[in-house]
């Protein structure tokens, strides 16, 4: 039996035990429904070799070597990840189009006697779902961007206020990257599944409660914002932390702890502003982070860099704005600012 979705919160109220992905392993990498495990009936040589076979010699011969393969790779899956499954349990099994490959997989499952069903319309029906959430509906809750120059701790206040019952897209952790030029974490969730984890957090929104979103630019490292969220960013009344330079730079050198840990890597950051700025300062900012003198590098680099954007960026807005004063950005700290800030957002909505 094939279950349709109508929307993203349709899924979890299958209450399904396991969600089976059989596409190949570069599908299931670049995107995959919540909470998904990939048992591919075909990896990415077979599901190749099958294509080449389909178009070179006949339909019915690729078939029937996909049939073949198929069930090859069904029996290791049910030796392996599937052995220890009792008989009462109810899987949910796509692949690309709710076709074939779901379809013979689950067949074998259902003959067993397990309560298999399939997705109708696949992966490409769960992503339609998705581009629906993020490109074509606006975000019903409204929003508050919290704001603050670089350092001025926004992404730890951000997750405090989520502890605090304040509704919170994080955008950053859903890309993967801390926003900056030096904000890099490791590779980044692809486009479609940076997409997929912001429909969803968008889905469980309380539309009555306000969201609060951290200032971005209209890009996460290499994750653009989708046009409705950026739109909305952009018209959202703002709270913003106000903090003297020195507690942020002592607020950066703690937070981006891993970067001064690898000379190698902040060098060759440090060297990507190099277009943007004279030998001369570029070349006092390497010999700062050589010598290990992070804060006085956070320093030169709001100052010179940082500073002087966010002011030209927030010149063009003509948007409600609320500040919210920390002399002090020490984790000890943050908690009592994460209530102002939590304060200032309710007066501003």
């Amino acid at each position: 039996m094939a279950i349709t979705l109508t929307s993203l919160s349709d899924l979890a109220t299958h209450g399904f035990d396991d969600i089976i992905d059989v596409r190949a392993p570069t599908e299931y990498a670049e995107d995959h429904l919540p909470g998904a495990i990939s048992l591919p009936v075909l990896d990415d040589a077979e599901r190749a070799r099958v294509g080449t076979v389909y178009k070179q010699v006949s339909p019915f011969t690729a078939r029937k070597l996909g049939a073949a393969l198929v069930a090859r790779n069904a029996a290791a899956h049910l030796e392996g990840v599937l052995a220890d499954r009792p008989g009462g349990w109810r899987p949910l099994v796509y692949c690309w189009r709710g076709g074939q490959r779901s379809g013979s997989f689950a067949t074998i499952l259902a003959q067993i006697g397990w309560r298999v069903e399939t997705l109708a319309g696949g992966y490409k029906a769960w992503r339609g779902l998705v581009v629906k959430a993020v490109y074509d509906t606006p975000i019903a809750a409204p929003v508050v961007v919290l704001d603050g120059n670089t350092g001025s701790a926004k992404t730890d206040v951000l997750k405090l206020l989520a502890a605090r019952g304040v509704q919170v897209i994080d955008l950053e952790g859903l890309a993967g990257h801390r926003g900056s030029l030096f904000g890099a974490l490791g590779p980044q969730p692809s486009q479609k599944a940076f997409e997929a984890g912001l429909a969803m957090a968008i889905a469980a929104l309380d539309p009555s409660r306000p969201v609060v979103i951290e200032a971005e630019s209209s890009k996460v490292g290499e994750r653009r914002l989708p046009p409705e969220i950026w739109k909305a960013m952009v018209a959202a009344p703002r709270v913003a932390i106000a903090a003297p330079v020195g507690a942020r730079a002592a607020y950066l050198t703690r937070a981006y702890g891993d970067l001064t840990a690898d000379a190698g890597r902040l060098a060759a950051t440090v060297e990507l502003l190099r277009p943007l700025h004279p030998a001369e300062v570029i070349a006092r900012w390497q010999a700062l982070a050589g010598a290990g003198e992070f804060a006085a590098l956070a320093e030169e680099l709001m100052a010179l860099h940082y500073d002087p954007r966010y002011a030209k960026h927030r010149d063009r807005m003509a948007v409600p704005f609320a500040e919210v004063a920390a002399e002090d950005l020490s984790e000890a700290a943050l908690p009592a600012l994460a209530d102002r800030v939590a304060e200032a957002v309710r007066r501003l909505v």
